[in-house]
């Protein structure tokens, strides 16, 4: 099982699989793959600020039907519990993510160089 950040979502999305690295790529085809529901409200707030165009339903589901995403409905009071111990960033959307990830000890695909460096189940 694994989890994705929200770049990793779009460029999917896109298409823009050269963006992805082969480790990346590998555990893709590998495993469950997974997101936080927080993913879908951050891709609400890139649509606001004209970043993307397509409604994130319509990603997800093209995602889901794809590649297999699934929308991971863990406990949400467990994963604020666990997004607490993230003082390394100030980003409330990338706090759930990892926490989501983290709760399980599950690896979470990103680039984000943040996330990276604090978090030790990410990947890129």
């Amino acid at each position: 099982m694994i989890y994705l950040d929200t770049h990793v979502v779009v460029w999917l999305y896109a298409g823009q699989t050269e963006k992805l690295s082969t480790k990346v790529r590998s555990h893709i085809n590998k495993n469950d793959i997974y997101i936080s529901p927080i993913v879908s409200l951050e891709l609400q707030y890139l649509l606001e600020v004209k970043r993307i165009t397509p409604k994130p339903q319509t990603v997800i589901s093209a995602l889901s039907e794809a590649i297999g995403l699934n929308v991971c409905d863990k406990n949400f009071y467990q994963i604020v519990q666990c997004a607490q111990q993230y003082s390394w960033t100030r980003d409330p959307f990338d706090r759930i993510i990892v926490a989501q990830a983290g709760l399980n000890d599950n690896t979470l695909v990103t680039k984000d160089q943040t996330i990276l460096t604090h978090f030790k189940h990410a990947v890129w």
